[in-house]
């Protein structure tokens, strides 16, 4: 019974596994992105494949530690948000219980049911768990599952590097002569994946995303490879 527990303590919940798909989509698309307008601008001073190769090879383990770094900095901020939340909350209920407790019966009465049922359900709720209901109907909060700062680091870790590896191949394998417009043509085909799947996880307009992030990246690679041409 004991190990069961600490199995159902420990696996992800939705909200977990949600945060580690857009973790990894964002990575991969940061990678596929950042690199691209690495060696594509690298691409436009010189022809010579192992510069090229050996630049992406820097922003490829550049980017990894930086998406890691950042998504571990960023959800743990967002952590440390939840957890002042709910020590705040602690304290209004120990304060002014009544209060919160209307603030709770009060959501219930604006959704639509009757004074006398919302009346019930808060009453119901709060006995089972004051904080947990509190938290959960005032700020959309489980307090017993924070958002997991390792996962998304871990996620970005691993999904960076392998975005990244689409652009650095294509352009350090393909023939000099279709080396940039194939490459390209890569990048944009991974980019619109990756822009669909973005919007899927936020719940956006799909072919806006998906245009939205070609788009996006056609111009860096543009930006880059003039700056690129510049020191030819």
């Amino acid at each position: 019974m004991v190990i069961n527990q600490k199995r159902r303590k420990f696996s992800p919940s939705l909200a977990q596994k949600i945060n580690v798909m857009r973790a990894s989509v964002m990575g991969a698309n940061d990678g596929i992105l950042s690199v691209a307008g690495i060696v594509i601008g690298v691409a436009g001073a010189t022809t010579n494949s192992f510069s090229i190769f050996i630049s992406g090879i820097a922003g490829m383990i550049a980017g990894t530690v930086s998406m890691a770094m950042g998504e571990y900095v960023s959800v743990n901020t967002q952590k440390d948000a939840q957890q002042h939340t709910v020590q705040l909350e602690k304290l209004a209920l120990k304060n002014d219980y009544d209060k919160e407790f209307e603030t709770v019966k009060q959501k219930f009465l604006n959704s639509g049911i009757s004074d006398k049922l919302a009346q019930k359900a808060t009453s119901e709720m709060m006995d089972q768990g004051s904080l947990t209901t509190v938290v959960r109907e005032k700020y959309g909060i489980n307090v017993h599952d924070y958002t997991n700062p390792y996962f998304a680091a871990i996620a970005s870790m691993i999904s960076f590097p392998t975005g990244s590896l689409l652009p650095l191949l294509a352009i350090t394998f393909i023939s000099p002569t279709y080396k940039i417009p194939l490459t390209i043509c890569a990048v944009a085909i991974a980019l619109a994946i990756t822009g669909y799947l973005a919007a899927v996880l936020g719940k956006a307009i799909r072919y806006k995303g998906v245009v939205r992030n070609v788009i996006s990246g056609l111009i860096t690679m543009l930006v880059t490879y003039l700056i690129g041409s510049l020191f030819a």
